[in-house]
């Protein structure tokens, strides 16, 4: 399974205010620690927000912070909420799927059974278990080492 652009940045997002769980981190320090751009990450900052995944604050002093404790965000979680339910393919699509096997293939249970497992597994993931005693990690996402 192909995981995407979108959902990679969300779980960079969570662990770097994970790393910083005792202040408002902006857009502008975590683009540049994760290598992401500033208008993609907004988009993920403005959909975790609404997922429940982050508080956000606007203004000039503004940033965020997890909505959440770290032991209550299960990345299977966040994967499904951020991906979908079910991989993409032609045969999901309730529009412009040109399939004829459609009706007849077993392909797409097949693969709806094989994504349940997959967020299965990362349901047993916490956001904390990725960071909890992860010092490299921590040395990595702190806003002085993000100047590389």
């Amino acid at each position: 399974m192909r995981i995407t652009k979108r959902t990679n940045i969300a779980v960079r997002l969570l662990m770097y205010c994970a790393a910083n769980p005792d202040r408002l981190v902006t857009k502008a320090e975590i683009a540049k620690c994760c290598n992401v751009s500033e208008n993609h990450l907004a988009q993920v900052i403005n959909q975790l927000g609404q997922l429940g995944f982050l508080n956000t604050q606007r203004g000039r002093n503004g940033g965020m912070t997890l909505a959440r404790p770290t032991g209550q965000i299960r990345i299977g979680d966040v994967f499904r909420k951020v991906e979908g339910e079910v991989p993409s393919g032609e045969c999901f699509a309730d529009s412009d799927n040109s399939c004829p096997l459609t009706n007849a293939c077993r392909l797409k249970m097949a693969l709806t059974d094989a994504a349940q497992a997959f967020y299965g597994a990362l349901d047993d993931i916490t956001l904390e278990a990725l960071v909890c005693d992860n010092h490299d990690l921590m040395k990595i996402l702190q806003p002085i080492s993000c100047g590389r």
